[in-house]
């Protein structure tokens, strides 16, 4: 008959190794992306924080695709509610705004927010409209440094969602003279550093894309 202290330290060891296998960062998970078309598709994932992509902790993170940078952004805009809508009328997962909407030819706001492949659309949508606007300034001063940030086409793309692509034109074209801080106090030169070192080559510059045929 074995020991108390022997059963008790089997189990913990029994355990240790069932959240190492669970939990490590080589291991396969299916992650269902009910937004992505309801692909059920399979990622390496490795931990990091939504809230500061230095760290080594926190939520689940997809490397540094495009996925990745998509489902970041979309973190510090809404936490990744499809239904929500901000004091200023900002809807959605990406927190679009009416006008924006408008320009990608979506003219029905309540049945966007109801509609999460069509956010997802979008997004992208609208991030490939962003890089068209900004890709002489994203050829020209990627890798540089601008307020001790050295600039990245994600970090670029995401200050463009913020505060739109000719805000970010001029922050960049005034080495960081000429900002812009929306109504909640956010500015470029913060979205540029969170954002930035992201994989976004997967999105292709278009003039007048249209998220519903994507």
């Amino acid at each position: 008959m074995i020991s108390k202290r022997t059963f008790y330290c089997s189990i913990l060891i029994t355990a240790s190794f069932g959240l190492f296998v669970a939990f490590s960062p080589s291991s396969n998970l299916n992650f269902h992306q009910a937004d992505i078309v309801s692909e059920s598709l399979n990622y390496n994932f490795v931990v990091k924080d939504f809230t500061n992509p230095n760290e080594n902790k926190g939520f689940p993170f997809l490397e540094n695709s495009y996925l990745a940078f998509k489902e970041a952004l979309a973190f510090k805009e809404s936490q990744g509610k499809y239904n929500s809508v901000n004091t200023l009328g900002y809807l959605g997962k990406f927190q679009f705004g009416v006008s924006t909407l408008e320009l990608l030819g979506i003219y029905n706001p309540e049945g966007f927010l109801t509609n999460p492949p069509l956010q997802e659309k979008a997004f992208l949508a609208n991030t490939r409209r962003n890089k068209w606007v900004l890709r002489r300034d994203i050829k020209r001063f990627v890798g540089k440094k601008i307020n001790g940030t050295e600039v990245t086409e994600s970090g670029i793309l995401a200050s463009a969602h913020l505060a739109g692509p000719g805000n970010v034109k001029r922050y960049l074209r005034s080495f960081g003279a000429v900002g812009f801080t929306d109504a909640y106090g956010t500015g470029i030169p913060y979205y540029m550093r969170k954002f930035s070192g992201f994989d976004t080559s997967f999105v292709t510059p278009h003039k007048k894309p249209n998220p519903n045929l994507l």
